[in-house]
Formats: C-alpha cells, structure tokens, sequence
C-alpha cells in the first residue's frame, strides 16, 4: 500500500504537535506541513506558555477528555523540561502561586491531580497578597514557544516531514495533492472552513527584565499574571472577546505594568524588553473532530484541531494525540476497504 499523503495547514503549536505526533508514529504517512506563517511570527510565538487547564464549561468535550488532554499534554512537555533537550526546547519546570480575591467555589480544580505539588497556600503566604483571600501553591511547566517551535519543527524534520511555506485560501486547493487534510488552522477556520463559531480574544503582554524571579504570580481570574522564564518574565494581560486589533495599547501596556506591579512591586524597576499583541483562536469547545468532505465525487477526509483558546500550550500535545489516533482509524478504514 503506498504512503498516505498528509497535509497539516497550520505551524503554530496546534499544527506542528499534530505533524510530529503524525509523523512519528504513523511512518505509512508521507507528512507535510502548510503554512504562510512560521515562527517568530505565529500566535503561538506571543504566548505565555505556562501549562494551566481552564475548564470548557457548558460543551459537548467531556470533562474526562479534557483530563486527558491536560494530562497528556503537562506529561509531554514535563519530560522535556526535565531533559538535556530542556535549554534548547526552552521548556522548564515553573512554581509559583494563583491568588484569589474571593474563596472560588471550587478549592480543587480539576488538574490539581496532574501538576506537582498542588496545596492550598498557608495564611503566613497569603500575607504577601493583602488584597487576596486564598490561593494554590504547586510547580508546572512553562514553555518558550518562541524556542519550542523551532524545536518541534526540527524534531518533524528529523521524523522525515516536510514543510512548505505558501497560504492556503481553501482546503480545496490541497485536495488533488493529499489523501487527508489536518486543519490546524486556528483563526484562519474562520474563513478556511466557514467556522462562525470561532472568534478572536485580544490578548496584550510585556516582557521585562526581572531576573531575580523566580515565581510566577497569577491572578484567579486570570487578568494579571506574572510568568517568570528562560529570557525574560512576561506580564500580562488582556482578554478581549472580538477584538481584532493587532497594536499595542499603551493604556492598556500601563495597567498592566502596574497590575503587576501591585502583585510584586519589584517589577517597578524591571527594564521592558517588549510588548506583543496576539488574537488567541477561540470557541465555546476546541474542535477536534474529522469529517468527511465531497469535492467532485471523492469523499476527502479532513481532521480538525483547532479552538483552543489561550490554552494553546496546554492542550497542544494532547489535542494532537487524539488527532493522531482519527489519523490511524482512518488507515484501518482504508486497509479494511482494500481487502474488501
């Protein structure tokens, strides 16, 4: 039977996890990867890659499939961070504490399981944060997809891909030359597969020059954090459901400099380095499915992975192993037809 001709159309962390996941345990697959944007330049690139679930309340996902991916995704990116390739990936383990204003109603989240050390911070911790009522205190990890994706991309290469630098304007256009579609698109499903469901959520961070952390610091819920890494500590944030816009605010730039300056007034002294605006590709559920398409008489089958929202990082490699395992179901239908 010859090679099963692959095309995955998209590089950020989404795209290049499902091509290595692809590409290494399928070696009947002949892997390519389509996309008009690499890093530096991707979404991916900007973001702050600490590996932390937010439940999908309210969607058809299964809590125990995001369980799955949670933990399928900190297990991969923890063998990293505790490897020789950890400096080169720019993945490393990462402790800190998430603050609470008020007592959540749920003292233990879902992945408390999964990440290391997971504990209700004591009151003589709590006194750092005079303004917060309760809070976690556990280690996880943190990824520079600014480093890890050059590595993933290397690592594909290694595992015999290929990759092809040109914009893909319909999924049409890869039909005549691959027997299945994986779409890692992000946004871009937006128009590439006419996915009204997903939409934009505007997110706005510096990076500063803070050596002397050594913690991350986040808030509940999610507005203020402080992820210290491998270059340079990244403060954020923004969350704008909608928001297109692709510049820097410079209000904006300042709330969030005193924000977390208010959390951890050391960083009054910290040099900025930069500031960066992403969209992050959202949807009430990641969509990680396949279908089959028709295009002119021939059932074309194409696999989504895409939607995740600001959980990139954290559900990439988890999401692309369910990708990898449609991929496999789809070769067992093709042999069974064969034999038929």
């Amino acid at each position: 039977m010859k090679r099963v001709r692959i095309a995955v159309v998209g590089a950020g962390v989404a795209g290049f996890s499902s091509a290595v996941c692809i590409a290494e345990a399928l070696p009947s697959c002949s892997v390519t990867l389509v996309a008009d944007r690499f890093s530096p330049d991707t979404t991916s690139d900007g973001a702050a890659g600490i590996v932390l679930a937010a439940e999908f309340p309210g969607t058809n996902i299964p809590l125990e499939r995001q369980k799955r991916w949670f933990k399928n995704s900190f297990d991969h990116l923890l063998a990293i961070a505790v490897s020789a390739h950890s400096p080169d990936a720019g993945v490393i383990l990462s402790s800190g504490w998430q603050i609470f204003k008020e007592v959540p109603a749920n003292k233990k989240p879902f992945w408390s399981e999964f990440v290391i050390g997971f504990r209700i911070m004591t009151d003589g911790e709590l006194r750092r944060f005079p303004h917060h009522k309760f809070g976690h205190a556990f280690t996880t990890v943190r990824c520079d997809c600014s480093s890890y994706l050059p590595w993933l991309q290397n690592r594909f290469r290694k595992a015999g891909g290929q990759v092809e630098k040109r914009k893909v304007n319909d999924l049409q256009e890869l039909f005549n030359n691959f027997d299945l579609i994986v779409n890692c698109s992000g946004l871009g499903s937006k128009s590439l597969v006419g996915d009204t469901h997903v939409y934009p959520v505007r997110g706005q961070v510096l990076k500063v020059e803070a050596p002397w952390l050594n913690h991350f610091i986040r808030d509940g819920d999610g507005g203020t954090y402080i992820y210290p890494g491998i270059r340079s500590v990244t403060l954020g944030g923004t969350r704008q459901e909608g928001d297109w816009r692709l510049h820097v605010d410079r209000a904006e730039a300042e709330g969030i400099l005193e924000r977390c300056s208010r959390l951890e007034p050391s960083l009054r002294k910290a040099k900025v380095l930069g500031e960066w605006v992403g969209l992050r590709p959202s949807r009430k559920n990641p969509r990680v499915e396949k279908e089959v398409v028709q295009v002119q008489g021939h059932r074309v089958p194409v696999v989504h992975n895409y939607g995740h929202g600001g959980s990139g990082v954290t559900l990439a490699w988890g999401t692309a192993l369910d990708v990898m395992e449609l991929v496999r179901e789809h070769l067992g239908e093709k042999l069974l037809q064969a034999r038929l």
